[in-house]
């Protein structure tokens, strides 16, 4: 047949069909080989499209960094991926239009101020010094190369200038500043005495139309939520043995290989003491600058202290508390003249002055720490954990592929995978969409659990690695299953009789309280209306008294202000059921004049940054409104918005 097409296939007409065919075909081909137009989009920001990777990495970075932060305490259960998705996705666009808005007014961040950024990050710290190596290794957990963390970081700087630029501008006049601690700071002396609901808990009979009513109107609170009870095998790498171990020819052929990854370049622990000037500065600033920085350097060439100088005159606010002292640090950090004097001077030798982006220097070095290859000895049981791991990884995706294969050959059961790879087949306790326990726990298990494919099909799941940062991986199917539904009313029937008279009695002590709380307002001494019920003197009390229950002091602070001799009143129900009359006898307000300079200043540093803080809100709201921000539904893992 192919020979009857091709020797029929002739001329121009036929030509000029293939023609017409490969044009098409062409131009698609072209264009996936390229990615135009393949890059999933999430959110735009005017012009600028926020993709899906983009998202992504932000995400998982966001999640590192938790991991890293709370270390031991970090239970991936207590982050909910439909929660945290969209506040990432709001942050992400609130940070490009940001720096879309830095842009436009010319802000710009230098490499000083990403270098301070970098150091100063106590995930790249150890011992409080710079490491250059979790620095790397920080890098390298979140899929990313120095160019590309940097020039994101440098975006957040930028991005970040219009806040504080924003929020140091604001200033605070002395009367608001009066004002606001006139009420923050203000206390109000107050009594108060409990109407217990047990009071009024009654054995009367509840109607049976009531609990009806009531069992219709709170259908949510009798709700069994759909629940599964899951079937499941895990892979651990950490758990897994290589497959064999490196012998001693092997680890030091790794070391030979790979011998500068354990070369320490050389380190210098440094002093300074700076006389900041700018790049721009004029000839007379300039002069000025030289002169003080020399004068300094004659007073310690005559024998004064380099630390106690440092701490006198230093305008490095980082380092002049500690008599200069900026830490030990190699080639290639500090800026360019900074770096070129530190490593050319000899320990204990002052320099001359140095001009730097950030003015005049004085330089010591106090430390030098030659540069060096840590011998194969040294790093031997490194080496030997590291292949060990290797062949554990290694095992470990070797595994997940027969786990897989195994699991689809035999879609009706996970016995036959458990016994070809000796794992435990495990058995879950009862679990709905919130999940469980350990692996249960993570979003990618719960989602998978519950898809159409294992919940509705009964077929095994596919191997999930719950996080993409551990070697651990889980194949489940769901082993029973019980759809949502409502508890019957009799079996809750007890439980809204219990809330039917606890509402009752709630409702009882309510109306005594206010009825209470009439006669004291009408003239009645407190003592005498509060009876048999206790009687709490709380006091002059501030706004954030722990002493106080929460409900009866944000009352307290919600009465008005009572006249000359006399008392505000009101009533409160509390939480538990109980009512409270409370009674405010006296005002005494926040006085500025009270505090002293330090407090004083820092109170008012306090509210201009509160203030300040706000007004950035308000911007960010207005600049949302004003732009146009087109957001698209987030994939969640297990593939439902």
């Amino acid at each position: 047949m192919l020979q009857t097409i091709r020797e029929r296939a002739q001329g121009w007409i036929a030509w000029a069909i293939v023609i017409l065919i490969s044009i098409p075909f062409a131009l698609w081909g072209i264009q996936s080989y390229l990615g135009v137009g393949s890059e999933p989009v999430v959110a735009k920001v005017n012009s600028t499209e926020i993709t899906e990777r983009e998202f992504e990495q932000r995400y998982q970075q966001l999640r590192i960094r938790l991991r890293e932060q709370l270390g031991a305490a970090f239970r991936p259960e207590l982050f909910d991926d439909r929660v945290m998705r969209p506040q990432v996705l709001e942050q992400i666009i609130s940070e490009t239009l940001l720096l879309q808005v830095s842009h436009d007014m010319g802000l710009r961040a230098s490499d000083a101020e990403l270098r301070t950024a970098i150091m100063s990050n106590p995930s790249f710290q150890r011992d409080g010094r710079f490491a250059r190596d979790a620095y790397e290794r920080m890098l390298q957990l979140q899929g990313l190369n120095q160019v590309q963390y940097e020039e994101g970081l440098r975006q957040r700087i930028v991005g970040s200038q219009l806040e504080r630029a924003l929020i140091a501008s604001e200033l605070v006049t002395e009367h608001e500043l009066k004002e606001t601690l006139r009420l923050e700071r203000q206390q109000r002396r107050l009594s108060y005495f409990r109407v217990p609901r047990a009071d009024f808990v009654s054995d009367e009979p509840i109607g049976e139309d009531q609990i009806a009513a009531y069992y219709q109107a709170n259908q949510d609170r009798f709700q069994v939520p759909e629940r599964v009870r899951l079937r499941y095998l895990v892979l651990d790498a950490s758990t897994m043995d290589p497959a064999q171990t490196p012998d001693e020819d092997s680890l030091r052929a790794a070391y030979e290989a790979d011998v500068e990854r354990f070369r320490r370049n050389e380190q210098r622990a440094v002093r300074h003491i700076l006389v900041a000037l700018p790049t721009d500065a004029d000839s007379e600033a300039e002069t000025d600058a030289k002169a003080r920085i020399q004068a300094i350097r004659e007073r310690i060439l005559a024998g004064a202290d380099f630390g106690a100088i440092a701490r006198e005159t230093s305008e490095d606010p980082g380092s002049a508390g500690q008599g200069g002292a900026l830490g030990t640090f190699e080639r290639g950090v500090m800026d360019p003249a900074f770096d070129r004097a530190a490593f050319a001077l000899e320990r204990g030798v002052l320099s001359e002055p140095v001009r730097s982006a950030f003015g005049y220097h004085l330089i010591e070095v106090t430390e030098v720490e030659e540069a060096q290859v840590r011998p194969f000895e040294e790093v031997r049981d490194e080496l030997l954990a590291e292949a060990s791991k290797r062949g554990a990884e290694g095992q470990f995706f070797e595994w997940a592929e027969r786990l897989a294969t195994l699991a689809y050959e035999s879609p009706d059961s996970l016995e036959p995978a458990a016994e070809a790879l000796g794992l435990e087949l495990q058995t879950s306790e009862w679990l709905d969409r919130s999940g469980g326990e350990g692996i249960l726990a993570n979003r990618r298990v719960i989602g998978a659990a519950f898809s159409d494919e294992v919940l509705r099909q009964g077929l095994n799941s596919d191997v999930i690695e719950p996080e993409p940062q551990v070697l651990q991986a889980i194949v489940l199917r769901v082993a029973e299953h019980e759809e949502a539904s409502a508890r019957p009313l009799e079996q809750v029937r007890s439980e809204i009789v219990e809330t039917l008279r606890a509402e009752q009695a709630a409702a009882a002590a309510q109306r005594v309280a206010e009825e209470l709380a009439g006669r004291v307002r009408a003239g009645e001494p407190f003592a005498e209306v509060a009876g048999s019920y206790a009687v709490t003197d709380a006091g002059l009390v501030a706004r954030d008294a722990a002493e106080v229950p929460d409900p009866i002091r944000s009352l307290a602070f919600t009465l008005p202000r009572p006249a000359e001799g006399a008392t505000s009143v009101g009533s409160q129900v509390l939480p538990e059921g109980d009512a409270a009359v409370v009674v405010v006898s006296e005002i005494a307000d926040g006085d500025l004049d009270a505090l002293d300079a330090v407090v004083r200043a820092q109170q008012g540093r306090g509210l201009a940054q509160r203030t300040g803080s706000a007004l950035f809100e308000d911007l960010l709201e207005d600049l949302q409104q004003r732009a146009k921000i087109e957001r698209r539904p987030l994939r969640t893992v297990s593939g439902i918005e």
